[in-house]
């Protein structure tokens, strides 16, 4: 009709849903989280066993407990840092597309893996000894030194990415976008109760006896 007016009908570009990580990312999605929370937790454990060499002599008993935590959650990141490595060089699609990490944290890789079974091996070994051990102690210590200096080239590598991934299961809006948060939270807490338990075993064993004259100087 005249002086009628024609409406159009528009459409509203809706916002585009948001969708899950593509199949051939999840699992690595996943081992990074998993990687990423195990390494956090490490970050705290060590810092705490830092503050315990400053006055080992008096806090002897807890560096030995966080020494076992450390170790737990150490094999535990190895474990899923291996596996990473052998999904890679067997030729797994989804790994093969994630590629390699950086030269010098591969580099520096197998320094961190046989520098931190050293240190762990050592601490048990010298606690095993039930006393003060010259040549297992100075062991121990020169594994820190190096182990040290590998894990700082190791930390400052991740040190942007590892808050990330270690937070992506718990906060945001995807925290459950990759599957299998619940096996990767039960990890961890495995871990912990196995680092907590042997901690405590190696406490209320004896071995420690033998190094009280040390707390006594």
């Amino acid at each position: 009709m005249p002086g009628s007016v024609v409406r159009v009908p528009t459409v509203v570009d809706a916002p585009a849903p948001v969708r899950p990580s593509p199949p051939a990312t999840r699992n690595v999605e996943g081992n990074a989280r998993l990687t990423g929370s195990l390494g956090a937790i490490l970050f705290v454990l060590l810092a705490v066993e830092g503050v315990t060499i400053l006055s080992v002599r008096s806090l002897l008993s807890i560096h030995a407990f966080v020494g076992v935590l450390v170790g737990a959650f150490a094999l535990a990141k190895l474990g899923s840092v291996g596996y990473r490595f052998a999904r890679y060089y067997a030729g797994d699609p989804e790994y093969s597309r994630k590629g390699p990490p950086h030269p010098i944290l591969r580099l520096a890789g197998p320094f961190v893996v046989v520098l931190t079974v050293a240190l762990v091996g050592t601490g048990v070994a010298s606690l095993a000894a039930g006393r003060d051990v010259g040549w297992l102690r100075d062991l121990h210590r020169v594994s820190f030194v190096l182990w040290f200096a590998a894990m700082t080239v190791h930390v400052v590598g991740h040190l942007l990415d590892t808050p990330r991934l270690a937070a992506a299961d718990y906060v945001g809006e995807e925290h459950d976008a990759v599957p299998s948060r619940r096996l990767r939270l039960t990890a961890l807490v495995v871990t912990l109760v196995t680092g907590v338990v042997l901690g405590v075993a190696v406490l209320g064993s004896g071995w420690l006896d033998g190094w009280r004259h040390l707390v006594e100087r």
